[in-house]
């Protein structure tokens, strides 16, 4: 009975040895998914995390420039803010003693900008002085015709009894800085 002990000692021992050995293995296989998957997760983290960082910087940089961004789009003019382009241009002519009427509003057929029709009538240098505000307004304006004529036997007195002669103006005036805006589907 004695020689039967040690092989049967030995078995156990051996049969506990396979049985701690594949507990340990897998065990260890399950750490090391768990780990791929934790660095995975955290990679995913971090790029998430960089993602909100470069949003928070451009929000930030959106507020830095958020007076020269409202300056800038003052230089153009969007077709929903075609009117208001137009009423300021008739306020430019009322500065200088002039008359102003838009007679048509055309969009390019290559929406490249916007063609203005205009007449106009005041005195010589109350037209010469509107059509350099014109050249001189935040707009980028290119005038694709300008025509001035002395009205026929009109003239008008001014306060201290000298006459003026009136001059009328037709323009057409072609607006650069125009964006259409496109309707979102």
């Amino acid at each position: 009975m004695k020689n039967n002990f040690p092989k049967t000692s030995f078995l156990i021992s051996l049969l506990s040895f396979c049985v701690f050995l594949f507990i340990f293995v897998s065990f260890y296989r399950a750490i090391n998914n768990n780990n791929k998957e934790s660095e995975l997760k955290e990679l995913k983290w971090q790029k998430e995390a960089l993602k909100r960082d470069e949003i928070r910087s451009l929000d930030n940089s959106i507020e830095i420039i958020k007076d020269e961004r409202a300056q800038l789009e003052t230089y153009f003019a969007k077709s929903s803010d075609i009117v208001p382009f137009l009423d300021t241009i008739e306020r430019l002519a009322t500065k200088v003693s002039a008359k102003a009427e838009v007679t048509s509003v055309d969009i390019l057929k290559d929406h490249t900008g916007l063609m203005v029709g205009m007449k106009a009538s005041g005195t010589f240098s109350g037209l010469y002085r509107f059509l350099t505000l014109l050249e001189n307004s935040p707009y980028e304006l290119e005038f694709a015709s300008v025509e001035m004529h002395k009205e026929s036997g009109a003239s008008g007195a001014t306060g201290k009894g000298v006459a003026t002669l009136k001059w009328n103006a037709v323009l057409k005036i072609k607006l650069l800085s125009f964006v259409e805006e496109t309707v979102k589907k």
